[in-house]
């Protein structure tokens, strides 16, 4: 983890508007992502047991925890870039000045937004795709596309309005 301080590493006391309706979509979907990963817990512990204890075959549910697991990934990366829960290089922090760590910090988002808009853009190709051509995956569960997909789409884009909300809120506190 960083060594921010917590008035850099967590969000403002006083909230802008945009931040207060970003807020509620956050939680909504990380609330999302951590029962996908308890129920993805749930089917693999089923899985297991079914197969290695009473012989029942199954072929769902290597497909469905992957797409509970890869949505649940990309429904929370919002969260933790909100909560500034990411790993980063906590070394550069300690020698640069703090104003040459502050600009540092910007540019990783800046670049990091720039890098997530471009991604969320596929994703919502990819998705639009996966809807009008009915796709499904290769499958014998076969299951439809626009799930991962759809995940992907929402998730990088509320990650956007983060990054976007973050570079934002950090540019105009340097003109202060």
């Amino acid at each position: 983890m960083t060594d921010l301080t917590s008035s850099e590493k967590f969000p403002a006391s006083n909230p802008t508007l945009f931040e207060r309706l970003l807020a509620p979509l956050n939680r909504l979907a990380s609330l999302a992502s951590a029962m996908a990963i308890g129920l993805a817990a749930c089917i693999l512990t089923w899985e297991a047991t079914a197969r290695y204890l009473f012989k029942i075959p199954s072929d769902w549910q290597d497909e469905v925890t992957i797409f509970l697991l890869v949505g649940a990934t990309f429904m929370s990366s919002a969260w933790v870039q909100h909560q500034r829960g990411h790993v980063a290089i906590q070394a550069l922090s300690s020698v640069l000045n703090p104003k040459v760590d502050a600009f540092r910090r910007w540019m990783s988002d800046l670049m990091s937004l720039l890098f997530c808009a471009f991604f969320s853009w596929k994703s919502w190709t990819l998705l639009l795709e996966a809807v009008e051509d009915h796709q499904i995956s290769g499958s014998a569960f076969g299951a439809p596309l626009w799930i991962p997909y759809g995940c992907m789409a929402l998730g990088t884009s509320l990650l956007v309005l983060v990054l976007l909300n973050q570079v934002l809120s950090a540019a105009l506190q340097k003109n202060h």
